[in-house]
């Protein structure tokens, strides 16, 4: 099915392809986890089911509440049925507790509570390891005027509003996360929507109680139980999760008692 269909990009985690009516385009979850740039690369399988899945649950919630997302509906158990954007290149950070590079940068220890949520500027591009960015390099480089940035800081801090709470309700702390936006041409008029994902892959969770890392940390500090922390978050989520464990890829023998 996918060699018939036009592939329009290929990212660390998703492929888009055409979509089946102008301005859409089919979103496929692949079962790659990469960090550190691509320099870290692995399969894990189901991975990408489960990623779609949180996606589209979110993204859906968001929809309800009123935040524009380029989500139309899922498709399959890997692809969703989204708008095409134009996507603006800046990944919009939102962080509630320290952790990652902010250690790192700021000689802060992990798990510090942050003074209030602090929003950061990533510049897309692979080549450069997405430099960080100040809104100064956004609108003198023309990447998003002065109003587009404060229409994504404004929907960023609703999103983590929302999440912040959803999450709560679970168990789990929303430590940080990265969300994309795109704009959307109708008529004369350009808007500002949601874009990419949110999945364990672009947020940082951590279970309240035990401060288990259930996101992409598992993978890139080699902790373990990747899918096992991703189905834990679906479970959590209340999302029915057709196929959360891998499978065996070779015949299964099975004990006659």
């Amino acid at each position: 099915m996918n060699n018939r269909r036009r592939r329009i990009y290929e990212g660390k985690a998703k492929v888009l392809y055409e979509g089946p009516e102008p301005g859409t385009l089919i979103q496929h979850f692949k079962d790659d986890a990469t960090a550190f740039n691509a320099k870290k690369h692995e399969r894990f399988e189901g991975k990408g089911v489960l990623n779609n899945r949180i996606s589209e649950y979110i993204f859906s919630r968001l929809n309800e509440i009123g935040v524009p997302t380029h989500f139309i509906r899922r498709l399959n158990m890997r692809e969703q049925l989204i708008r095409e954007v134009e996507i603006i290149p800046i990944e919009v950070v939102v962080r509630n507790v320290v952790a990652g590079s902010l250690c790192e940068r700021l000689g802060l220890e992990e798990g510090m509570p942050l003074p209030r949520s602090i929003i950061e500027f990533y510049y897309k591009a692979d080549k450069l390891n997405d430099p960080m960015v100040t809104e100064e390099h956004i609108t003198a480089f023309g990447w998003a005027a002065p109003t587009e940035i404060d229409e994504m800081m404004a929907m960023a801090l609703r999103i983590n509003d929302f999440l912040s709470g959803l999450f709560l309700g679970i168990g789990i702390r929303l430590v940080d996360f990265k969300v994309e936006f795109g704009r959307i041409f109708e008529n004369e008029m350009v808007r500002i929507v949601l874009a990419d994902e949110i999945s364990p892959d672009s947020c940082r969770l951590w279970d309240i109680e035990t401060k288990n890392k259930l996101d992409k940390d598992r993978f890139r500090k080699d902790l373990g139980g990747l899918l096992e922390a991703y189905s834990e978050v679906a479970k959590r989520l209340g999302i029915l999760v057709e196929n959360p464990a891998p499978r065996p890829k070779g015949p299964v023998l099975i004990q006659s008692k």
